[in-house]
């Protein structure tokens, strides 16, 4: 029988996590990390679990989709994970006793690896760039390192009271930056925040990201920490501001703050559970021109030349690679 693949899309310590639901040995609701002590790099509280098995009758629907994606696994030879282990070591090791995974990560463009194994690429296989994007423009006029790209992905919902709170963050650190608002989500900015952000912002309701992120005026990266941008920005070295929304997104913001060092997580008000201006401007200040600003850069430029060895010649997920295409051109 040929060998199987199975591809896994979240990083390997929240795969770990719904692993461990699915095989029965943590319990729902999963409150902390305690259940995969000695698995993990970092110790997990509340806030930092996956929402899905955090709250569990949250979105019961979703909540099967990605305990689901287990079934079956056992019969497949390797489970291909956009990570890498110099990443997540402990969870990768983990996750490939466990579950045969094989880190192959981070998969960006070959362009952005420094890699001469490969030609370089600057896209993922198609191009949805617009000739028209202001931005790289609007970038080429700012001061190096001084902009915050803020963007949240296109599957979070911020309501118009969060998008208000964002706005106003951004315009009181007085840092340039560049805010990607989705074209669904502009009727919920107010004709006053629209005004105040023209001072210094640029609001798009899209951008190249890789190219935003890879230009010597981006600063930091304001991301809802997803994986796939969060991996674009540590393959590239970009400082991240972590605002998570849900699913897997806690789990990598921890990361972010308490494994890598590589950014700070934006705090929530304890009331409304919503992140204030005051605490946008706050992290925004700490990254860019706080005591602990080198300390974000150094760590961000270690990250991103342990992915960018993962993928060369020898390194962990080219190697893991390597293996991967020896099953199959053997048969």
């Amino acid at each position: 029988m040929a060998p199987t693949p199975a591809p896994a899309e979240a990083p390997c310590a929240v795969d770990a996590i719904y692993g461990e639901v699915w095989a029965g040995r943590a319990g729902l609701p999963v409150v902390d990390g305690s259940a995969l002590r000695g698995k993990l790099s970092v110790e997990l509280g509340p806030e930092d679990v996956p929402s899905f098995v955090n709250a569990p009758d949250s979105y019961p629907p979703v909540l099967e989709l990605v305990l689901s994606q287990f079934e079956g696994l056992e019969t497949v030879d390797d489970v291909l994970v956009n990570s890498c282990h110099e990443l997540e070591p402990k969870e990768a090791d983990y996750m490939a006793s466990a579950w045969r995974f094989k880190t192959i990560g981070p998969t960006v463009p070959s362009f952005y690896l420094d890699d001469d194994q490969l030609q370089p690429n600057k896209t993922y296989g198609f191009d949805l760039s617009d000739s028209t994007s202001p931005c790289i423009a609007w970038l080429d006029n700012q001061p190096a390192c001084s902009v915050v790209y803020a963007s949240y992905g296109t599957v979070a919902d911020l309501n118009a009271a969060q998008l208000d709170e964002l706005g106003n963050g951004l315009c009181n650190s007085g840092k340039p930056f560049i805010w990607v608002i989705r074209s669904c989500d502009e009727h919920k900015l107010s004709e006053e925040l629209r005004d105040k952000c023209k001072e210094r912002g640029l609001i798009v309701s899209w951008c190249p990201q890789l190219e935003v992120l890879s230009h010597k005026a981006t600063g930091c990266f304001l991301t809802h920490c997803g994986w796939n941008s969060t991996t674009e920005a540590i393959v590239i070295g970009v400082p991240l501001l972590a605002m998570p929304q849900w699913t897997d997104q806690p789990t990598t913001a921890k990361y972010i703050e308490s494994a890598w060092g590589n950014g700070v997580r934006l705090q929530r008000d304890n009331n409304e559970g919503m992140v204030r201006k005051e605490e946008v401007e706050r992290c925004i200040r700490e990254v860019l021109e706080g005591e602990r600003k080198a300390e974000y850069r150094k760590n961000a430029d270690k990250w991103m030349k342990k992915a960018k060895e993962a993928m060369k010649e020898g390194g962990s997920s080219s190697n893991n690679i390597a293996m991967f295409a020896a099953k199959y051109t053997s048969h």
